[in-house]
């Protein structure tokens, strides 16, 4: 894991699917980059000019595997 200073107007990103409607509490990522550099950009919805997490894609995979509860 790594972090970086990604521009919010660089990349779409795209908040959880579990995401409520009133907005707390949200992550996001950053597909187009994810599928540019292998690299998963991960930050918070409500700090957006914050630097991002940045996972590789496999431990990436792993993490949403095990949040989900599958084994990894």
């Amino acid at each position: 894991m790594s972090r970086i200073s990604v521009s919010s107007t660089e990349h779409t990103w795209v908040k959880s699917s579990y995401s409520g409607a009133g907005g707390h509490d949200c992550v996001e990522w950053a597909p187009s980059m994810a599928a540019i550099s292998g690299r998963v950009p991960v930050r918070d919805s409500k700090s957006p000019h914050r630097p991002a997490l940045v996972f590789p894609a496999a431990g990436w995979s792993c993490f949403v595997d095990f949040a989900k509860g599958r084994s990894v």
